[in-house]
């Protein structure tokens, strides 16, 4: 496997509070009665190389929003993921690892090597993360299926109707790193509304345009040219934050309320580790579960 390339405090952290949920969650489903009836994935939809990210990651480096090359925090994001739920004790019944790169998928075909009594239950697919979410939430038969499914993009990568698509499963549990700073403030300019580009993609990762009266304010001045119409951003990192809940809100059956604001080495929000859980009757202990785990 890759070389282990660490992103900072903040990663392992990350990586800790997920890696308590997984445990948490197979213990429950191997020690009680009716919950054995159900097999359980985790699926993870960035999954990198299964051991770490590299930092040649077509797309990234040459994007404004996202330059992992000048911030060595951002380095490995996706460092242990995959391998850390293969180590979890319960295991789960399948494993589904998502990758687009194809030489990264050769780096995760070796985890079948690394946990030969996992081989079996291990699925790689090669693809757009939002296709094959898509894809396997319609296909699969969730009246006998249960999953954990983590969302780490490098990015903004993740189409809200991926979200739409995990939630109307009823019977996934999300846990996902929203990219409040380093993408999503990033593209809200402070005196004017982003251009098309950055709106559009604002929109995609929100599923709706009301994100605009939410992060900015209108207000009319008077201009050499008489008066004029201008848009002052409002927003700030509490004020996306909120609006993110209330959009997971709005399709899941729970939301943990109080998410992880992650910070890089000079104490900038970065990501923020939200949790979400689509079936009712499981809601009440999962999100209990997940807020205990994300208190600092």
């Amino acid at each position: 496997m890759s070389e282990h390339v660490f992103g900072g405090d903040w990663t392992r952290e990350k990586l800790a509070r997920v890696r308590k949920y997984l445990q948490a969650y197979t213990m429950i489903f191997h020690a009680n009665e009716r919950a054995k009836f159900f097999t359980t994935y985790f699926v993870d939809a960035f999954a990198g190389t299964g051991d770490r990210m590299d930092s040649n990651i077509p797309g990234v480096i040459e994007s404004p929003l996202l330059d992992v090359e000048c911030d060595p925090d951002l380095i490995g994001l996706q460092k242990g993921s995959s391998r850390i739920a293969l180590e979890v004790e319960p295991a789960f019944d399948r494993y589904l690892f998502i990758e687009h790169s194809k030489k990264r998928v050769a780096e995760l075909e070796k985890l079948k090597d690394l946990y030969p009594s996992r081989a079996n239950d291990i699925q790689i697919e090669r693809g757009d993360a939002n296709t094959v979410l898509k894809n396997w939430c319609q296909k699969t038969d969730w009246r006998r299926f249960r999953a954990v499914v983590f969302l780490d993009p490098y990015g903004m990568q993740v189409d809200w109707s991926t979200i739409e698509a995990i939630a109307a499963t009823k019977a996934i549990d999300l846990w996902m790193l929203f990219p409040i700073g380093q993408a999503v403030n990033r593209l809200l300019i402070n005196r004017q509304p982003p251009p098309e580009g950055w709106a559009n993609s604002l929109t995609r990762t929100f599923g709706e345009d009301a994100w605009r009266p939410r992060f900015y304010k209108k207000s009319v001045q008077q201009s050499l040219f008489g008066e004029e119409e201008f848009e002052t951003k409002i927003a700030n990192f509490a004020d996306i934050e909120a609006y993110f809940l209330e959009r997971l809100g709005s399709v899941f059956e729970s939301v943990a309320k109080n998410p992880l604001l992650l910070c890089n080495s000079r104490g900038t929000p970065i990501y923020l580790l939200c949790f979400a859980v689509g079936n009712k009757t499981g809601a009440p202990t999962a999100v209990r579960m997940a807020q205990d785990i994300l208190r600092p």
